[in-house]
């Protein structure tokens, strides 16, 4: 009777070890999953923030010339303001899921592209006017911070 007791415990801490073995395995993959599933996502919203701005760059820029031309800037000008409402929308989604550097950079840039958008809006302003708003270096610095957000080695290419 006594070994049949302790074959029977014995049983029990294999059934026990095992489950808890298999739980804690699951757990883990759970918290990898959702870790990817939320990497996946921030790099989305970060590619399409940088879109947007690079979108209302380049309608500003198109808006400069075309006053430079003397041509009308009024096309150039509503895409920009498209782009700028995308950009505004996204940044929300960009806060909630970056993380505190990358929302801090964000934020520099969107104050570098409010003075792309007052020197587009003016109508007296061109391409020199235009030019020297540090927006560039601003998302050069984003672009840092959204790496090291996503735990991309630099140097790292997409296969």
């Amino acid at each position: 009777m006594a070994t049949q007791i302790v074959t029977l415990v014995g049983v029990l801490i294999g059934a026990l070890t095992s489950y808890v073995a298999t739980a804690v395995a699951e757990r883990a993959r759970f918290r990898r999953e959702m870790t990817t599933r939320w990497d996946e996502r921030k790099l989305d919203t970060y590619i399409a923030y940088v879109t947007c701005i690079k979108e209302i760059q380049r309608a500003a820029m198109d808006a400069g010339r075309a006053r430079d031309q003397g041509a009308d800037d009024s096309g150039a000008l509503r895409e920009m303001e498209q782009s700028e409402n995308r950009r505004s929308v996204l940044f929300e989604t960009f806060v909630l899921l970056g993380d505190e550097r990358a929302a801090t950079a964000a934020h520099t840039v969107n104050q570098r592209t409010w003075e792309l958008l007052r020197a587009a809006r003016t109508p007296s302003s061109g391409m020199a006017e235009l030019r020297p708003i540090p927006l560039v270096e601003a998302l050069n610095v984003l672009h840092e911070t959204a790496r090291a957000d996503l735990a991309i080695p630099r140097g790292a290419s997409p296969r």
